[in-house]
């Protein structure tokens, strides 16, 4: 899941917390494990590459995290372990990935993921990316919504975010775009082994 809207806003007056004393060292964060597209893109409701279901709300407000600044970066659900331990002055450890917010906050942004992985299961086995301008999500032909991975991947989804923002042409089937998917393939392999898979094989989608 990933959120490109706000990461932080005008913190609220936390009047229970100040009566407490916790005020200036509690950090409160709303979000969401998902959203939801209602059935409309497949016959169940949060289980797809799509918007609907993969772009979720992320407010954190508290110490670090003041001001009502907007964040337009990617991130992902992957990055809120680390953003509390680092708000809790404790080091994330070598093995966790994701990266602290608080990066971001700071401006240091310059080498920050363009995408964010997305790994979808229950419905399928499937793998996509999400980049500011592209959607590509891949699905594996012969296992099913348990299996945890696949060797083989076949082309399902591609979108041009930008000038379809809601997501009603699949471009998969586009001869002028297959070098942009060989490309946004090569990402979504790499991001793949990077969180621990093996590398698979991506089939081309070819129009039959």
């Amino acid at each position: 899941m990933y959120s490109r809207a706000r990461i932080a806003l005008d913190r609220p007056e936390p009047v229970e917390l100040k009566k407490l004393g916790l005020a200036e060292n509690t950090l409160l964060v709303y979000t969401s494990d998902h959203g939801s597209h209602f059935r409309t893109r497949n016959s169940e409701y949060k289980r797809s590459c799509h918007d609907g279901c993969i772009r979720i709300p992320l407010i954190i407000s508290g110490p670090g995290f003041e001001g009502g600044k907007p964040i337009e970066d990617l991130v992902s659900l992957i990055n809120l372990p680390p953003t509390l331990l680092k708000a809790a002055g404790i080091a994330p450890p070598d093995y966790m990935r994701g990266r602290p917010l608080q990066e971001l906050i700071a401006g240091n942004s310059a080498d920050w993921p363009g995408e964010v992985f997305l790994q979808i299961s229950e419905t399928q086995c499937g793998r996509a990316i999400r980049t500011r301008k592209w959607k590509y999500s891949v699905r594996a032909p012969d296992k099913g919504g348990r299996d945890p991975s696949s060797e083989v991947y076949m082309e399902d989804f591609l979108y041009d975010l930008e000038k379809d923002p809601y997501e009603r042409t699949n471009l998969v089937a586009e001869p002028a775009l297959r070098q942009i998917r060989a490309e946004l393939a090569d990402t979504l392999k790499k991001r793949m082994v990077a969180a621990g898979e093996s590398e698979p094989e991506i089939i081309p989608f070819e129009k039959k």
